[in-house]
């Protein structure tokens, strides 16, 4: 039986025991980073390799394709896609960038469907504050929610074209957080009022996705005791304020933001109401104790994984991929090297 969790693998080829864990823990999915990355034809051998290890020819296997400094795929091999907040500035008006907003997330549905991806973890709904941590910083479309809310779903609309699932990323906000949730938990004071009009406004507009991933947070409005990965009371406001009815994956297991073992933070995320829950760096033992955490794929959990997968276009809208890279970057016109901010490297976006 598929279980409710999406594991990592430690290099470009798949070990002889990654695939015998793989087999027995059966996780519903598989997410790469750099360290899994070199050629395209690499690329495909271990995403074929992946889905055989648990006999699914269909499998989810995901990735932070964003372009900046949050990008898994590029050169040599792929272009070098420019951060979130590039697209306005190129553009110059606002329905100018939505459509190249939506041709690069087109353009980059085509390289991930290439090599057997089909799931990017993007579009980045946060809306940054003053003064917040700029571990989001120009990962975000804009500064303001109605500017994140039009360029994310023309991004999201970019990649189910190609054949590619959005993941709206990181419920229910990240952008007032003041510290990176991959080295500590961040704690968020603004009232409700403020966090509705702000930084939930894009997740609304976009409740409609297939696929979204929860924040390390803590919001005092919401659950002052708990991170919004590990909280009911975030959970179900996601799913009922927000309106989100989509798979709800928790963002990445391993970061500091969440304390206990692996094994007690994965039951925690899946019993506050994570649908799935991640571990990325390919680590045995660590797998294995997140496999102790982690129950079947069932329910409603199951039914929302079903959904969104069925989401994917078999036949995705034509492309001429040369064409379209020459007319994206000569639109981008040099905005494609800005990247402001920590790069986020290997850890899980």
């Amino acid at each position: 039986m598929t279980s409710a969790a999406i594991y990592g693998c430690s290099g470009h080829r798949l070990t002889e025991e990654e695939r015998a864990f793989f087999a027995e823990a059966r996780p519903w999915g598989f997410i790469l980073f750099r360290r899994n990355i070199d050629t395209p034809e690499q690329v495909r051998a271990l995403t074929d390799e992946l889905r055989a290890a648990i006999g699914d020819a269909d499998a989810p296997i995901l990735i932070d394709q964003e372009g900046g400094r949050v990008q898994r795929m590029g050169p040599p091999h792929w272009p070098k896609y420019p951060p979130a907040s590039a697209y306005l500035e190129a553009a110059g008006d606002i329905d100018a960038a939505r459509e190249l907003v939506r041709l690069g997330a087109r353009l980059m549905a085509h390289d991930l469907r290439e090599v057997g991806i089909n799931i990017d973890l993007l579009p980045v709904l946060d809306v940054p504050v003053p003064g917040a941590h700029d571990i989001i910083g120009d990962r975000a479309y804009g500064r303001d929610p109605q500017t994140v809310a039009l360029l994310g779903r023309a991004a999201a609309e970019g990649l189910l074209a190609g054949g590619v699932l959005p993941c709206v990323k990181h419920m229910p906000g990240h952008g007032r957080a003041f510290a990176d949730t991959h080295k500590d938990l961040p704690t968020v004071h603004a009232d409700l009022e403020t966090l509705d009009a702000w930084d939930f406004a894009p997740f609304k507009a976009l409740s409609d996705m297939p696929i979204g991933m929860t924040a390390h947070i803590v919001f005092t409005a919401i659950d002052p005791k708990r991170p919004a990965t590990q909280s009911k009371k975030a959970i179900r406001l996601i799913r009922e304020r927000l309106g989100f009815g989509g798979l709800l994956l928790s963002d990445d297991l391993v970061m500091n933001a969440l304390s206990g073992s692996l094994t007690q933070r994965a039951h925690k995320a899946l019993k506050a109401g994570c649908d799935v829950v991640i571990h990325w760096n390919g680590d045995m033992d660590e797998m294995r104790q997140v496999a102790e955490g982690v129950g079947p794929l069932k329910g409603g959990a199951l039914r929302r994984a079903e959904a969104a997968m069925a989401r994917i276009v078999r036949v995705p809208e034509p492309l001429d991929p040369v064409a379209g890279h020459e007319r994206f970057f000569r639109a981008m016109a040099g905005k494609t090297d800005a990247a402001k901010g920590p790069d986020v490297g290997e850890a899980q976006a």
